[in-house]
């Protein structure tokens, strides 16, 4: 028999529990640090000042945040309808497909539109596709009784084996041994924020950060929005906290799986504008890196709320970026310890939940008894 879920205000619930959760699992990587030899107290200094420490090393983190905010949000949204989407790797692949094939369109048909408006097409080209490799799942689990999860994971293999052939048989770059596209036209590349903020008067070092940085806080809105302030929003909570109940008040769990699953893909799709429009220009073979997998962890620890999500992903973008500077200065922490401190943090933002949820719980109602 499963224990009654703890209740808890929802200020503890948002802000209170991740915090402890992730005090806990910095305290765990602390005693790994030692384990090896170092001082995790100098560790985490050189971490945060890798990370936030310069302009540059800011512009990172944003970066690195950027897929993390597209990937947990992609979660969350699917997480209000109680559904597991853990397919972003696979959405976000397809979406990077989508984008390239409509660049290679545009570039195949010069003065086919006005140039403004050829990377708001491959944006929306690449949210279509995220959408369309997500609905998928949702109407296989909406129609057939497919489960969302099994779907979703078979599906990133599919797209990681689509993406192969198209990238060596139809898209590739003529001629070239890598398997990459040819560069997009210059009007579907996002700009670099060094170059955006150039104008008004702000200099910035060349990063990888650029304008999908401002897609990204848009979305966090977008999603606030959608899931708190529309009727579509009131059903789709009102489906993941009881399909029962949403189908005798008039509301279609089926309708709403699916439409959930698109618009979960869709944000997925942002991983793909981020590093294919607006790093790399060109698609190539393994873009996502895990960012799909590293947004379930985004959206557990922030709660399935876009504030808590941005945060996450800025914690994961700084662990990213800092990581990276850390294992320059310190040999013997390696990228793999790193990757370790962050498999920790999901450990406890999951499995962990229930116990730090009653531990914050006890120490509400101590507090309550000594005032």
């Amino acid at each position: 028999m499963s224990a009654a879920p703890v209740e808890l205000p929802r200020w503890a619930d948002t802000a209170l529990v991740p915090l402890v959760s992730v005090v806990a699992a910095l305290l765990v990587a602390g005693l790994v640090v030692i384990g090896i030899g170092e001082n995790p107290l100098e560790a985490t200094a050189l971490l945060l000042r890798g990370a936030l420490g310069s302009a540059e090393g800011i512009g990172f983190t944003l970066y690195y945040a950027t897929n993390f905010i597209f990937t947990g949000l992609a979660v969350a949204v699917a997480f209000h309808a109680g559904l597991f989407n853990i397919g972003g790797e696979g959405q976000a692949t397809v979406a990077g497909i989508s984008a390239a094939i409509a660049c290679a369109a545009l570039g195949a048909v010069p003065g086919l539109i006005p140039g403004f408006l050829a990377a708001p097409l491959a944006i929306l080209a690449a949210a279509a596709g995220g959408a369309f490799w997500a609905f998928i799942p949702g109407w296989l689990q909406a129609k057939r009784g497919s489960h969302v999860v099994i779907t979703t994971i078979m599906l990133n293999f599919v797209a990681a084996t689509l993406i192969v052939y198209l990238l060596r048989e139809v898209i590739g770059k003529p001629g070239s041994m890598q398997p990459e596209t040819p560069d997009f036209p210059a009007g579907a590349v996002l700009t670099p924020m060094h170059q955006f903020l150039a104008p008004v008067g702000i200099k910035l070092p060349p990063t990888p950060l650029n304008t999908a940085f401002l897609l990204a806080l848009a979305s966090l809105f977008a999603v606030w929005l959608l899931i708190w302030r529309t009727r579509l929003g009131y059903a789709i909570r009102t489906v993941g906290a009881n399909p029962r109940a949403a189908a005798y008040a008039g509301i279609s769990p089926a309708a709403v799986t699916m439409i959930a699953m698109a618009i979960s893909g869709a944000l997925a799709g942002g991983l793909a504008v981020n590093e294919a429009l607006g790093v790399q220009h060109r698609l190539v073979l393994d873009f996502t890196a895990g960012y799909g997998f590293v947004g379930i962890a985004v959206a557990l620890m922030g709660r399935g709320h876009p504030v808590g999500v941005g945060l996450a992903a800025l914690l994961f973008g700084v662990l990213y970026q800092g990581g990276a500077e850390l294992s320059f200065d310190k040999p013997t922490i390696t990228r793999d310890m790193v990757v370790v401190i962050g498999g920790v943090l999901i450990l406890f933002a999951g499995a962990l939940d229930g116990l730090f949820r009653r531990l914050v719980a006890g120490a509400l109602r101590l507090g309550e008894s000594s005032s």
